[in-house]
């Protein structure tokens, strides 16, 4: 449990949370500390009245009125504290410390529980801030001039999935991608080729791109995410050889500015919808980040949904 605790705390979303705690439990302390006994009065004591002179028989000539006199070091008023100086003494700091540690040792669940509930609210702002993006940029997203498309090019559903070829995730998700292709002759699945892990990945991108020309795309994908080891432009080189390409012409396609342009049109186009990561899935205007392990009954699921309810984006 120390080490779950550990974890949480040093990751961003426990620094966050931590603050919160932290600010509770001192202004508990904060408004409980008492006053210190050797501080100062707030108002200093009225000085006390000048004896009575004695009377005379003369009246003596009219002083002047006395000019005020500067305030005493004791009743001048306190300099201001230095803006952002530390609320608490060093004591109070140590015991702040202390309970707030004391605190989440006992109750560890309720910074687990506190993350919950930030993960959701998290998750609900970017899809918000994804449904706002398909829409904006619908074009790009359901009707690309340049990225790969296979299943049913005319299909009622599409279904787009940022990837990269180095990606485990990605490899991990091929298999129920394929299954939906061979199962619904209805879908049309966008392939975007997202190459963000290394700069092998972006010489197998530049590869399956050239394939594309050939008409020999799907092969080529299926090939490197069914292969072990990391691609790089070696051996998806090796992959288009195995498959028959012709491989002059697809040496002089993988520099060609056709293929940069895709890549680089899919990279802004990631970046202007905030995905940072692969694999990354689009099914009408429903999203699936990741590769969880029921992703196949998820694509199937909003598929059905997508072609019952509509997709206000699309």
């Amino acid at each position: 449990m120390s080490g779950s605790l550990i974890s949480a705390l040093a990751s961003p979303k426990g620094a966050v949370l931590l603050v919160p705690a932290m600010l509770l439990v001192g202004g508990t302390l904060f408004i409980g500390q008492k006053v210190d006994p050797a501080a100062p009065q707030a108002q200093a004591a009225a000085p006390a009245s000048a004896p009575s002179q004695p009377a005379t028989t003369a009246s003596a000539p009219t002083q002047p009125a006395a000019a005020p006199s500067a305030p005493s070091q004791s009743t001048a008023a306190a300099p201001e504290k230095p803006a952002g100086s530390s609320t608490f003494s060093a004591a109070q700091r140590k015991e702040l410390d202390s309970i707030i540690k004391e605190f989440l040792l006992s109750n560890p669940d309720v910074l687990f529980d506190a993350q919950a509930v930030l993960d959701a609210r998290m998750d609900k702002i970017q899809s918000e801030r994804m449904a706002v993006a398909m829409k904006e940029f619908a074009g790009e997203l359901y009707r690309p001039t340049g990225s790969p498309v296979v299943g049913n090019a005319r299909g009622d559903v599409p279904v787009v999935e940022f990837f990269d070829y180095n990606c485990g995730f990605c490899k991990k998700a091929f298999t129920d991608v394929a299954k939906l292709i061979e199962r619904d002759k209805k879908v049309r699945v966008i392939l975007k080729e997202l190459p963000i892990l290394s700069k092998g990945s972006e010489e197998a991108s530049r590869v399956a791109l050239a394939a594309k020309m050939q008409g020999k795309y799907w092969e080529f994908h299926r090939a490197m995410l069914e292969s072990q080891g990391q691609a790089s432009e070696a051996s998806a080189l090796r992959v288009a050889e195995k498959l028959g390409l012709d491989m002059g012409r697809l040496r002089k396609d993988m520099a060609s500015a056709e293929v940069k342009k895709e890549i680089d049109d899919t990279r802004q186009l990631a970046t202007k919808m905030g995905i940072q990561g692969t694999p990354h899935f689009i099914v009408g205007d429903r999203i699936i980040p990741g590769a969880p392990e029921n992703l196949a009954e998820l694509l199937g699921k909003h598929v059905s949904d997508v072609r019952k309810d509509g997709c206000k984006v699309c």
